[in-house]
């Protein structure tokens, strides 16, 4: 078998790589009966050089590989019949602008591996950069709110050179005593929780977050049993909630009259009720000026993320006056920091820990003739949706 990492196509550009130069050294190790190229890119965290050091191929054709491995959607032009890919589609949820993506894997025969879709049997994803998406995001809430109160200036983490220095750069700075609020109980909440420990900021519970008043700055994490509430139930209830979220109203409120600055890493579908509504930021009550939306579900738990912004340009700005996007830093705003590609601002750090994950994970098992793992995560293969994605059907068969 030949493993190709492609080069990636997408814009803006992405400068991950699903395997180090390291890591593709180990891959051989482990399995002498695999070779490892590289495409030649110039966009990738790490360069062509890194890999030819250790003494992997760079090539600028690859399409002779026989498995791609990339990170975001290629391309339709850059498809290959026949061929295995393994990608971020995000094609699951029908998404309009990867109809054609999609399409195009079926008509030219390629088996095609989601990323998005390799879970344990316990639902859990087996691979994903939704740690990284939390640090980052953590670390850009908090560059935000220095902003904004003209308190400390840090430095974006895409101009950092990795991990470390995105910690120090808080750790140079005395922080007041500001209350942060962190939702969700997955990776990216993980990954936040593990950033605001880091830049030794204290944790605390949820009723202490609440009642008690900090000369230092603390932080709490809130899961489901404590965002949400339904009316006739006096104790949590899980299965219930998963099945009948509609039903639950959110009490995160409570919350956001002690808060400075919220870190959102909630999962969310339109069944469960917001964070909060836009109604809800004209009430004095409502302390939060700054929001670190790491979700960025648009128009979804965080009712003013109104678009995804950017690395460079990382926040959007909410007038609470005229209830519609503003200017960013104004007095009379709020502003949410919503970059959809957070991992990208440390791509060496991010994609070494992604490598690790399909090296343990999902590599042994693409080397078997049968893997009940490769195979429920596999969309499309031969021409055909896989059973498990049936319900693509109508998207696929739609003309754009």
């Amino acid at each position: 078998m030949i493993i190709a990492l492609i080069k990636e196509r997408k814009n803006p550009p992405d400068n991950r790589v699903a395997l180090s130069p390291v890591q593709c050294v180990t891959l051989k190790k482990r399995y002498p009966q695999v070779e490892i190229w590289v495409e030649s890119s110039e966009n990738r965290c790490f360069s062509d050089e890194d890999y030819i050091e250790v003494g992997i191929s760079v090539k600028k054709d690859v399409s002779d590989a026989d498995v791609f491995l990339g990170i975001k959607e290629v391309p339709v032009n850059y498809l290959t019949d026949g061929k295995t890919f393994l990608m971020f589609s995000h094609t699951i949820k029908k998404q309009p602008y990867n109809q054609k993506l999609l399409q195009a894997i079926l008509s030219k025969k390629i088996r095609l591996i989601d990323y998005e879709v390799l879970k344990w049997e316990s639902g859990q994803r087996v691979v994903g950069f939704g740690r990284w998406a939390g640090i980052v995001g953590a670390y850009n809430g908090l560059m935000v709110f220095g902003k904004r109160n003209s308190i400390f200036n840090l430095k974006p983490a895409y101009k950092c050179l990795d991990f470390a220095e995105v910690i120090s750069q808080v750790l140079v700075h005395n922080l007041p005593p500001i209350k942060i609020v962190v939702t969700g109980g997955g990776r990216v909440a993980k990954g936040a929780v593990e950033f605001l420990k880091q830049v030794r900021i204290r944790e605390v519970t949820p009723q202490q977050y609440l009642n008690v008043t900090y000369d230092v700055p603390v932080f709490t994490q809130l899961n489901s049993p404590d965002l949400y509430v339904h009316p006739d139930k006096n104790e949590w209830d899980s299965p219930h909630f998963y099945e009948f979220g509609s039903e639950y109203q959110s009490q995160f409120l409570n919350y956001a009259r002690v808060s400075d600055l919220i870190i959102n890493g909630i999962y969310w579908n339109e069944s469960l009720p917001r964070l909060f509504e836009k109604s809800d930021l004209k009430s004095p009550e409502f302390k939060p000026r700054v929001i670190a939306d790491i979700s960025c579900d648009v128009n979804g738990s965080v009712p003013i993320t109104v678009r995804a912004t950017s690395i460079d340009d990382p926040i959007l700005g909410w007038n609470i006056i005229s209830d519609c996007e503003g200017k960013p830093l104004s007095l009379d705003g709020i502003d949410v920091m919503a970059v959809g590609n957070l991992p990208n601002e440390l791509p060496r750090d991010a994609s070494h820990d992604f490598g690790a994950m399909l090296l343990q994970h999902v590599i042994p098992e693409l080397l078997e003739h049968d893997s009940q793992l490769i195979d429920n995560a596999t969309i499309a293969n031969n021409g055909f949706l896989t059973i498990g994605f049936q319900y693509l059907r109508d998207y696929v068969d739609e003309k754009g």
